[in-house]
């Protein structure tokens, strides 16, 4: 088959046609999403303009699929240092600046040297200044305390921050699907 022009990702949903993931967005390449449709794996939702082609088949590609085995969630969020930043919306909990991910770290409430746990009722989202500023100390040392309590997220808390953030490209079939539930205009 030939390949096609640039690239054409697909927007992945789940059987309950929800994203798999919003942030990062759950795509998958051309490639793959045309090996799941020829495995019965998924249907197709919507397609692009562009097909792909071999000397006996045209197919157009797919730019929305929906897997047909409904994938559950895992019942509690992996505890990962981007699951952090995106629970806290990527702004830093004692300033509310906003970041990348990539300038931003995570403090210990109670410092580790103090015997405080890399957990997430203890673990914040902080900029390098603050952090610095805060330093091994207790919050009640430095008057710093997070703007919001730490504690565990939801998938669906997750979920949500994560709509907040998309991708640079998104296709015009994928907006119905990113915010399915969305309040409809009368």
């Amino acid at each position: 088959m030939s390949t096609a022009e640039g690239t054409h990702p697909a927007l992945v949903l789940n059987a309950d046609f929800r994203p798999l993931s919003y942030f990062p967005l759950s795509l998958w390449s051309w490639q793959n999403s045309v090996k799941a449709v020829f495995m019965d794996r998924v249907n197709v939702v919507s397609e692009y303009e562009h097909e792909i082609h071999s000397p006996s088949f045209t197919m157009p590609l797919p730019s929305v699929i929906a897997l047909k085995q409904y994938v559950p969630l895992h019942r509690r969020p992996a505890f990962t240092r981007f699951n952090v930043f995106l629970r806290d919306s990527f702004a830093c909990q004692y300033c509310g600046s906003g970041f990348k991910a990539e300038d931003l770290t995570f403090d210990h409430m109670i410092p580790r040297s103090r015997g405080g746990r890399t957990t997430w009722d203890n673990v914040v989202t902080a900029c390098a200044p603050c952090n610095l500023r805060k330093g091994h100390r207790m919050p009640t040392e430095t008057g710093m305390y997070p703007l919001i309590k730490p504690r565990p997220p939801s998938n669906g808390q997750l979920q949500e921050n994560g709509r907040a953030f998309p991708p640079n490209f998104l296709h015009e079939s994928w907006r119905d699907f990113l915010y399915w539930d969305a309040e409809l205009e009368a």
